[in-house]
């Protein structure tokens, strides 16, 4: 898989995910076994990029290259503006997000709204790829809703504004992330173009993967609710694929330490009152992985917990 001047064997992508994809959770998931990591989405409004959470969103400290930052507008200026300032900052590529659904960012015209204006889409594109000197790529669903699957011509106009690699979620933004993917419009435009496609979407085990990955013939695989708890996940795919097998993922007991690891992590990132709270989110992630335990007596007493050490403390005496 390549983009622009980068290259790896590893065609596993994290997916950016708002609340998710922060420093800690991408730094995890790359020693995991992803090849590429994507960041939050970042919005394109200048009086946003001075707030803690623009901030935090934006930071790049000790992260192995590419970092991949996406932003999020609906004006080709603004999102230009966007992308300079993240090269500045330390992106080495820009991905538009055209894929989100969530009410919130849609009611801005912006995410997979946009896909309902293709001149706007092609407006964008070639605002920001003429904005910077690094690989833009861009990220779509199969189309508005099932009457509407405009993917296919987004893609060719993606391609011929030099989009360098194009993410494909295989659902319409009225489906949200209910129902199944489906991935027949993803193997349909990777036959119809030249530039790497990344299909998305459902990937949540090794099998799954594969069978997506044979059906699109795409050229990466992008995982994103798949991950939550379950960074091992992304080793087990890239052995299944390269070898037709895999380990089991690590008793829960012997997750402990990484998850502790990146509880820590979190801690030092966001600090003790958020970072408490953002380590809830993940941590009852990690809990619905256990098979041999009521989740329940685990996940309620964890989220009483006010301080660092007190999680540590809760997620030390597990081991024993």
């Amino acid at each position: 898989m390549k983009i622009g001047t980068f290259q790896s064997d590893n065609v596993l992508f994290l997916a950016p995910m708002a609340g998710v994809t922060d420093l800690p959770f991408r730094k995890l998931c790359k020693a995991h076994g992803a090849g590429w990591v994507v960041s939050e989405m970042v919005w394109s409004h200048k009086h946003l990029y001075e707030t803690t959470k623009t901030q935090r969103r934006i930071d790049h400290s000790d992260e192995v290259s590419p970092r991949i930052i996406q932003i999020a507008g609906s004006d080709p200026l603004m999102l230009a503006e966007s992308a300079i300032l993240n090269v500045e900052k330390g992106a080495e590529i820009i991905d538009i997000n055209m894929g989100c659904p969530a009410k919130k960012v849609c009611n801005k015209l912006a995410g997979s709204a946009l896909m309902q204006d293709e001149k706007l889409v092609a407006n964008i594109l070639k605002s920001v790829v003429n904005a910077v000197n690094v690989p833009v790529t861009l990220k779509i669903r199969t189309g508005w809703n099932q009457h509407n699957k405009n993917a296919l011509s987004i893609a060719k106009i993606a391609q011929s504004e030099g989009i360098q690699a194009l993410t494909i979620h295989g659902r319409t933004r009225d489906q949200k992330y209910m129902g199944v993917a489906e991935y027949e419009l993803i193997a349909e435009i990777k036959q119809k173009l030249n530039i790497p496609i990344i299909a998305n979407g459902d990937i949540d085990s090794p099998e799954k993967a594969k069978q997506v990955l044979d059906y699109t013939q795409a050229d990466a695989l992008m995982i994103g609710r798949g991950a939550h708890g379950n960074p091992w996940l992304f080793q087990q795919v890239n052995d299944f694929i390269a070898h037709g097998h895999y380990q089991a993922a690590p008793e829960f007991s012997e997750r402990i330490p990484a998850i502790i690891k990146h509880v820590k992590a979190i801690h030092a990132f966001y600090g003790d009152y958020t970072g408490v709270r953002f380590a809830r989110k993940h941590v009852a992630w990690y809990f619905e992985h256990i098979t041999n335990h009521n989740i329940s007596t685990l996940r309620q007493p964890f989220n009483q917990l006010q301080t660092p050490k007190e999680q540590i403390d809760f997620l030390s005496s597990l081991l024993c």
